[in-house]
């Protein structure tokens, strides 16, 4: 864990309360945080490879994957270098992982985003199961998924970022559907900030970056988009009940939604991790 890298836990007042995970050498870019049933916290760090699980008291309970040595150096004894793409990509390890969700028999899945391009699925109690899919286009393939939710009948919905879709999986894998947020924008619409497709040189609209799933019954489905800023609150089979948001920088604005959560939606309140605006936002939604 380097000195720039914090986990913080703050009460719903924004009061600071502790640093969790100080000098865990695990912890390098914590792509996502999220808990379990057991209040156990999850971290997914996209850059060390592995995903953490911290007991309510902040001790490290399991580890999922390794964060590698590093690949530049001074040749010595032991000590194996290798080319960056060699690092990137090497079988049995973790390549960019993105998100961590669990189904309700208590098996953990991991979305593998960045690098491999693929869903995990471990036991309760860690140990591998199986996997499932590929880089590409096609149906049951990914082009980054960069996250990842469980409903309560076990279905697996993956964000396909870049090939903009959610496609929703049986437990083990068995494709079931895709979802899109398919809502018109201007036409002439260009990102206020940084959001360019580089594929094709366009807004990355309606890119799912992140999601969270409601205890509600039946339950929905909430999902941020890369551009035009946007949070959609979804039925399950897609159908979209309303949005809310824009991109830009004032409040109940966002610049890259990059985490939401739900746990709170009963009560009208959402939580959004607004990342290149550097703040947690506190929405209150009227949900009727």
């Amino acid at each position: 864990m380097n000195s720039t890298t914090q986990l913080l836990e703050f009460d719903e007042d924004g009061a600071f309360v502790r640093e969790i995970g100080k000098g865990v050498y695990g912890i390098a870019y914590a792509h996502q945080v999220r808990f379990d049933d057991d209040d156990n916290l999850w971290v997914v760090d996209k850059a060390a490879n592995t995903v953490i699980e911290f007991d309510p008291d902040g001790y490290v309970i399991m580890n999922l994957g390794r964060r590698e040595e590093g690949f530049h150096g001074i040749p010595g004894a032991g000590v194996e270098l290798r080319s960056p793409q060699e690092a990137r990509a090497r079988g049995g390890y973790f390549g960019g992982p993105t998100d961590v969700a669990w189904d309700p028999q208590g098996n953990i899945f991991v979305s593998d985003g960045y690098v491999n391009s693929r869903m995990v699925k471990f036991d309760k109690h860690g140990n591998f199961l199986m996997d499932w899919g590929s880089l590409g286009r096609e149906i049951g393939q990914f082009r980054l998924p960069h996250a990842m939710v469980i409903d309560n009948s076990g279905d697996v919905y993956v964000a396909d970022r870049s090939n903009r879709r959610i496609q929703v999986f049986d437990s083990n894998g068995n494709f079931g559907r895709v979802l899109v947020m398919d809502v018109p924008f201007e036409a002439d619409y260009q990102p206020p900030f940084t959001a360019v497709n580089a594929d094709r040189n366009q807004p990355a609209t309606t890119a799912p970056w992140s999601m969270c799933l409601t205890d509600s019954s039946p339950q929905e489905l909430w999902v941020s988009d890369e551009e035009p800023g946007r949070i959609y609150r979804m039925t399950l089979d897609g159908r979209i009940l309303g949005w809310l948001g824009s991109s830009g920088r004032q409040l109940g604005q966002f610049n890259w939604v990059h985490g939401l959560d739900c746990s709170q939606l009963d009560e009208g309140i959402l939580w959004v991790a607004d990342m290149n605006n550097w703040r947690v936002q506190k929405l209150i939604v009227d949900l009727d």
